[in-house]
């Protein structure tokens, strides 16, 4: 990947644009969940020391290309004028002229944030006039949304091609991180993996099969593995078509990558039956279903992950929001920090994934936490990002 770090911009003075990720959980008009504006605050922080003139970019939610008060991001402002001390000016549109002399009346080291991007049409069809009405309040573009850098859109693609570009210390961070997962990765290197459904994830098991040495595979698709091998799974949930399964089996065989699946399980009557909940051998499962990893499965991964010297994290093994089936994940977590210690390279892919890791606590003894949900999967799958295509263009 080639691409200009911020670092080699000279800003000072400069309108920068920069396009952060603050798509942020929100509940009665407040942040839930700030982890991604954090993330962004070295990018922030050293655009400020460095006397830029900085206009934040950024979508919330999907409102469909029109304004919508629920998707206002509003409330961001003032949270983010208290992490960086500084005033952050919110103004209300993304483009026009209201939005080009707010850019313009920025002192140095000045913030303002504008509207969501997505309230125009414009931003998702990823149209060239929408991005240069975008450049106008720019000297120079910056993208610092990994989160969203799967996506061809306006403001993290299109835009690019109008001012000079270059990536933030988060996407930086981001990119940097991931290609260790891809590019020349020590080994021995395993790949946890889990959630819902393995039809999500076929193209992270055919572009990781011909680098990893293992996959421990938890979650809802472990259910599907198990069911393609004839092994019975009640009423668990699977993928009905058990073909990708199968096939991820056959390619995993010839390229001598172990697949390693539960010997026993945490199954419960019913998702919400939690005092129903035990442990089970496998295939003894009945008409239950499987709600985590057992605890001899669980100490198998951790013994497998403790040797490893590239891990990554891609789903959480059982349903973690639930206190009796967050053992597995919670094993795993700590086996992957614990090889981290060790000096081992260890990557959590976003979303479920980096939830688990901080519902859990084990995110901070990781080597990279994603901010990405789709893009990390897409970067793991071996597709090519469009905003990173536009940063190196």
């Amino acid at each position: 990947m080639h691409f200009i770090s911020l670092r080699d911009a000279a800003v000072r003075g400069k309108r920068v644009l920069l396009r952060e990720d603050f798509n942020v959980p929100m509940k009665d008009g407040a942040i839930a969940d700030e982890t991604r504006i954090t993330a962004a605050l070295p990018t922030l922080r050293w655009l400020h020391e460095q006397g830029a003139r900085t206009v934040i970019l950024s979508h919330l939610g999907r409102p469909d290309g029109k304004p919508n008060p629920k998707y206002s991001l509003a409330p961001i402002a003032p949270r983010l004028a208290e992490l960086l001390g500084t005033p952050v000016t919110f103004v209300a549109d993304c483009v026009g002229d209201a939005a080009v002399s707010a850019s313009e009346g920025l002192p140095d080291g000045g913030f303002a944030l504008f509207e969501n991007v997505r309230f125009h049409p414009g931003e998702e069809a990823n149209d060239p006039a929408f991005a240069r009405e975008l450049a106008r309040s720019g000297d120079l573009y910056v993208n610092d949304a990994f989160g969203t850098a799967h996506r061809a859109h306006a403001s993290t693609a299109g835009v690019a091609t109008d001012l000079p570009s270059y990536a933030g210390f988060l996407m930086e961070a981001e990119l940097s991180a991931l290609a260790r997962l891809t590019s020349d990765p020590a080994h021995p290197y395993v790949c946890a993996i889990g959630g819902a459904k393995v039809t999500d994830k076929v193209g992270v098991f055919e572009n990781l099969v011909a680098k990893v040495d293992a996959f421990v595979i938890g979650g809802g698709m472990a259910n599907t593995f198990l069911a393609a091998q004839g092994i019975a799974v009640g009423r668990s949930l699977r993928d009905p078509d058990l073909g990708p399964a199968k096939r991820i089996i056959e390619l995993a065989g010839e390229r001598a990558v172990s697949l390693h699946l539960p010997t026993d399980a945490v199954v419960a009557d019913a998702f919400d039956a939690d005092d129903t909940a035990r442990t089970v051998a496998l295939p003894d499962v009945g008409d239950g279903m499987i709600l985590d990893i057992g605890p001899q499965t669980a100490r198998a991964y951790a013994a497998v992950l403790r040797a490893a010297k590239t891990i990554v994290f891609n789903g959480p093994m059982g349903v973690y929001e639930k206190t009796a089936y967050q053992n597995g994940t919670r094993v795993v977590g700590e086996a992957i920090a614990e090889a981290t210690q060790h000096g081992a390279t260890s990557v959590v892919g976003g979303g479920d994934a980096a939830a688990a890791a901080h519902v859990l606590g084990f995110a901070g003894a990781m080597t990279h936490v994603s901010t990405g949900g789709g893009a990390t999967l897409e970067f793991l799958e071996g597709k090519t990002l469009p905003g990173v295509a536009a940063l190196e263009r």
